[in-house]
């Protein structure tokens, strides 16, 4: 696996495809610069060797669009501000006005692109477009796992340009290691969390990780297709009818592989789906009708604190209860508690998926945890046992 330090960019171009989908304000400010400040140690390592970087990103959705309000020129600041060093800028991404700004560039200089997207043929993964955008570089380098699940020109087509000087980015690589971590080389026990609210989102991954783990902790809204598939009462609460056999097939999947699966044993019902509704701590398998289980309960927490403490490397992928709203954050918050005093003990943790990210960062995790990963999707994929295909154009040759 090439990483970046294996290459000298010395009087080299390096065209770095970063992950720059940024969220912007009203006015076009850059509201959270996460993703830019994880692209600056691969940007600065290519500046400190002597040579010159070419990023390219895509924002938003324009679909083959050019749709001023997602110009990359929008960020250009907030790039030079957290790389520390002022970045120029170009209205396109391929032909003769991109050629001529690459070509006009000095070492230590670094060059953002317009938006990917704004051509059509990037999503589409043209050979053309690829072969293009191979002009603006001399080492391909990808930094971008939230795009590296998908067959794009700039993330996986442009690889081919390159034999021999394509490289992962710090970025990348890192995630990758982290992935690895998880799926085979950590240090047992290992244990998955899965929260979220629907099975049939992580059929995949629960049946990719069997043969991995020997924790699995369910939580959040799926608890309740499991509970109602053992013949539990789970009252008002989301629960996948149509996928109860396969939940008990999972855990009888898990019991032939001496996985230990670990329900709630209480939740916090409420009645009604709401912040100011009334709420009481029943048994998970006892929820009147009327009740919905919005956030586990006390037994609960205690049995997950128990076995989290004692794992040695700790995925976590889902919140265990509706956090968003603040009284029914408290499980959520409980577990990162958990995992931050695993860490602390020398245990491994990575987080991944939409949405226990954005816990992890709303209730402050963020640095208490081994490792945050910035994609979602290619971060499911990998869970999933899916080779993707931005990492697979790299190792290729």
């Amino acid at each position: 696996m090439k990483t970046i330090d294996d290459f000298d960019f010395e009087n080299q171009k390096a065209l770095i495809r970063v992950d720059f989908n940024v969220p912007l304000d009203a006015e076009f400010n850059v509201t959270d610069t996460n993703r830019i400040e994880a692209a600056k140690p691969t940007i600065i390592k290519v500046l400190e060797d002597g040579g010159s970087a070419v990023l390219m990103s895509h924002l938003g959705r324009p679909k083959g669009d050019r749709n001023p309000d997602l110009s990359l020129k929008h960020i250009c600041h907030a790039v030079s501000e957290v790389i520390g060093v002022q970045v120029k800028f170009v209205g396109d991404c391929v032909g003769e006005m991109a050629e001529k700004a690459v070509a006009e560039m000095q070492a230590g200089e670094v060059l953002l692109l317009e938006n990917l997207r704004f051509h059509s043929e990037e999503e589409r993964g043209d050979k053309a477009f690829a072969e293009q955008l191979s002009k603006l570089g001399d080492i391909y380098v990808n930094d971008a796992f939230g795009t590296a699940h998908r067959a794009h020109a700039s993330t996986t087509i442009v690889a081919g340009f390159f034999p021999g000087k394509k490289s992962f980015g710090y970025l990348l690589a890192k995630e990758i290691e982290a992935i690895e971590k998880v799926m085979r080389t950590g240090e047992k026990p290992v244990l998955a969390i899965l929260g979220g609210a629907k099975v049939s989102s992580k059929i995949t991954i629960i049946e990719n990780i069997l043969d991995k783990v020997d924790h699995l902790i369910i939580g959040g809204g799926m608890t309740y297709t499991f509970v109602k598939a053992q013949g539990g009462q789970v009252g008002d609460s989301i629960c996948e009818d149509d996928k109860m056999e396969l939940a008990l097939d999972i855990l009888k999947q898990a019991r032939d592989k001496g996985v230990e699966v670990h329900l709630p044993v209480d939740v916090l019902a409420a009645n009604d789906f709401a912040n100011t509704a009334d709420t009481q701590v029943v048994d998970v398998d006892k929820i009147p009708s009327g009740w919905q289980g919005l956030d586990a309960g006390p037994a609960t927490l205690e049995n997950f604190g128990e076995i989290i403490r004692k794992s040695k490397t700790i995925l976590w992928n889902g919140p265990v209860g509706v956090f968003e709203m603040e009284n029914f954050a408290k499980g959520t918050i409980a577990v990162g508690n958990f995992i931050d005093e695993a860490t602390q003990n020398g245990a491994f943790s990575l987080v991944g998926g939409g949405d226990s990210v954005a816990a992890v960062k709303q209730f402050g995790f963020e640095h208490k945890v081994s490792y945050v990963s910035t994609g979602g999707g290619a971060m499911l994929e990998s869970l999933e046992g899916k080779t993707l295909p931005g990492i697979a154009a790299i190792i290729e040759g």
